[in-house]
């Protein structure tokens, strides 16, 4: 008997439709594993990690994390919980601006609508975290990161939908927005380099 086998059938099907999501649209450059999922959650977890990068430098990062628990929290309206976390640096211009978490909150409410990821129960935090250096690090420039934690409860187990919109969130954190199949993305400049 498998794995898969001695689980309860909600969370398999939940399991099986997630494995069917972001193959071929899944944007450009992004890195998706699974790893460890939170043991104290819920009696049944999974949890997956994406980051994006450009060269060495990475732009965007992030956390999927399923809970499923037949016996769930009443906070939750259903047997299945998403928890997500993405964090990626900005530009220092933007991470200023007043409606930085309002805009990262659209996204994320967009990207479930685009990819009819039925939802209940969403909620979250927008945080900028300003990182300065100090000492023997004086040098380094400041930096400010823009950080989501947000979760949801999906309507049932078909969570394809769902972690699709995921990935293109991380991607649109990253500055890389999804773009239609045979659409490529032209390099991009970052901070320091120069036109020639």
């Amino acid at each position: 008997m498998t794995a898969l086998a001695q689980l309860p059938a909600e969370f398999s099907a939940a399991l099986r439709s997630m494995r069917g999501a972001a193959g071929a649209s899944r944007p450009s450059g992004l890195h998706l594993e699974e790893i460890p999922a939170p043991a104290r959650l819920a009696p049944y977890a999974v949890a997956l990690e994406a980051e994006i990068c450009e060269g060495e430098e990475e732009l965007a990062k992030g956390r999927f994390i399923l809970l499923y628990d037949p016996e769930p929290p009443a906070v939750w309206e259903g047997t299945f919980r998403v928890v997500t976390y993405i964090r990626a640096q900005l530009e220092p211009e933007m991470g200023n601006d007043a409606l930085l978490g309002s805009v990262a909150w659209t996204w994320l409410v967009e990207s479930l609508e685009k990819h009819h990821a039925d939802r209940v129960a969403a909620g979250g935090t927008a945080t900028r975290v300003l990182s300065e250096s100090f000492g023997t690090l004086a040098g380094r420039p400041d930096t400010i990161d823009i950080e989501l934690r947000a979760s949801w409860t999906p309507t049932g187990p078909e969570l394809s939908s769902h972690l699709d919109a995921w990935c293109d969130m991380v991607a649109t954190f990253a500055g890389v927005p999804p773009l239609p199949a045979g659409v490529a993305v032209l390099p991009r400049r970052r901070r320091g380099q120069e036109t020639r």
